[in-house]
């Protein structure tokens, strides 16, 4: 097989979540065990960082992998799900893996394939071990899928863990409350290893306390460690002001304009304070010089990204409750005419509680990916004209872009937004005709 039929063939034969839902989940490590076992277990010749969280764990992963590639390390990420192109998913100081590896690795492992009956996920998981593990990295930054205990990629102990927040997402996976879903997310805590905390809430806290005691795993709380005095922001850029405990402030840049990056860049910094008492050499300059240029080292894309002026058309992958209500928010402090959204959502999400956080004067172009999880977009437009939203509904996101761009004047704004999937089949080549 060729590099295209293999991706074909992965596709075809294996059940993906990011297409299909939760049909696709196997809830439990074995297959993934299984798979490594194969493989001469590659994660444990790995040290890795391991991210959790509802909401973010995208792109603090990207900051740490960005970090730790300036500051000189050989650093391998792996994310989900991918945008534009599957070997997205696992990266080396920010080249993406050879084709030549997919291939060979697929083949090697069709036999276990169609013995063990792996999903997507953990044939991937175990794809970017392999490919670490070939690469010699010094550290592999690891982005959970969904939830922590069962999730594939928990087959590793992690120099640290990392759990960006909590929030009310995949329902039907990780259980029908806050408590239930930290549980989850929780299980990614070690024995012995420091576990960060992104944000803490009276809901979590105590769960993430008590497993952490559990297993003699050092806690902390980033936003106990520093907050955010100040932000300034322009379409490209944002700049935050943060301080610790002992009010010193240090002023970071950083090339993810959103607001709802300092959070994240909260979170990142604890992380690297953690592993800097390990012994890692980070220096702060080289973390400034980092933070400043994720997009480039890394190659990230989607978050509150414009790619386009006159008028502006930006991209979020904000997709659930939580993440469409910081999407809202940064809507507040933007400036524009006239506001435009095209939407597109996935079954298996609240969506009814999403559209309640979204601005009302908008003009809304519903629409749907091109995947069977997709909510058909009649559905979502008759869900959003119940509660008062008005616009009209478009079968794919470039259709409904099309008519936007018609619409819209120079001053307007155009968010798309969601759904991972709504994102990754824009074609940008609309914004140049």
């Amino acid at each position: 097989m060729n590099y295209q039929e293999t991706v074909a063939y992965l596709y075809r034969a294996l059940p993906m979540f990011s297409r299909t839902g939760a049909d696709a989940i196997k809830k439990d490590l074995t297959n993934t065990r299984a798979l490594c076992e194969k493989i001469g277990n590659p994660q444990h010749q790995l040290k890795t960082i391991h991210v959790a969280g509802t909401n973010g764990k995208g792109s603090v992963s990207h900051m740490l992998a960005a970090i730790l590639r300036q500051n000189g390390y050989n650093t391998g990420l792996y994310t989900s799900p991918h945008l534009y192109d599957f070997r997205e998913r696992i990266k080396v100081n920010g080249n993406m893996i050879t084709q030549e590896f997919v291939t060979r690795f697929t083949e090697k492992m069709r036999s276990a394939i169609e013995e063990i009956h792996p999903s997507f996920f953990e044939i991937t998981v175990a794809m970017a071990f392999e490919y670490f593990a070939t690469q010699k990295v010094n550290v592999a930054v690891i982005e959970t899928g969904l939830g922590g205990r069962l999730d594939s990629t928990n087959i590793i102990v992690p120099e640290v863990a990392v759990i960006t927040n909590i929030g009310m997402d995949h329902m039907n996976i990780l259980g029908d409350s806050i408590e239930e879903i930290a549980r989850e997310k929780a299980g990614i805590i070690k024995k012995d290893t420091p576990v960060v905390i992104g944000e803490s809430d009276p809901w979590t806290t105590t769960i993430f306390t008590e497993t952490a005691a559990g297993k003699n795993a050092p806690i902390v709380f980033a936003d106990r460690e520093m907050y955010n005095d100040n932000f300034r922001q322009g379409h490209y850029l944002l700049e935050a002001d943060i301080l610790n405990n002992r009010q010193e402030k240090t002023i970071y840049h950083l090339d993810l304009p959103g607001i709802y990056q300092v959070k994240n860049l909260i979170t990142v910094l604890a992380t690297v304070k953690e592993l800097q008492k390990a012994g890692w050499k980070i220096q702060e300059n080289e973390t400034k010089t980092a933070l400043a240029s994720v997009k480039k080292l890394t190659g990230l894309h989607g978050r509150w990204e414009v790619i386009h002026e006159h008028p502006m058309v930006v991209l979020d992958v904000g997709h659930n409750k939580d993440g469409i209500k910081q999407v809202s928010e940064q809507i507040e402090l933007t400036d524009y005419h006239r506001l435009h959204i095209i939407i597109g959502m996935v079954k298996d999400k609240d969506v009814s509680a999403v559209i309640d956080l979204l601005p009302r004067e908008a003009s809304y172009y519903f629409t749907k990916a091109q995947i069977p999880r997709a909510l058909p977009e009649e559905a979502l437009a008759a869900l959003a004209h119940q509660k008062g939203y008005s616009g009209s509904a478009y079968p794919d996101v470039n259709s409904a872009l099309r008519a936007a761009l018609t619409r819209a004047d120079k001053k307007d704004m155009i968010l798309i937004c969601g759904s991972v999937f709504i994102i990754a089949e824009v074609d940008k080549k609309l914004l140049h005709n």
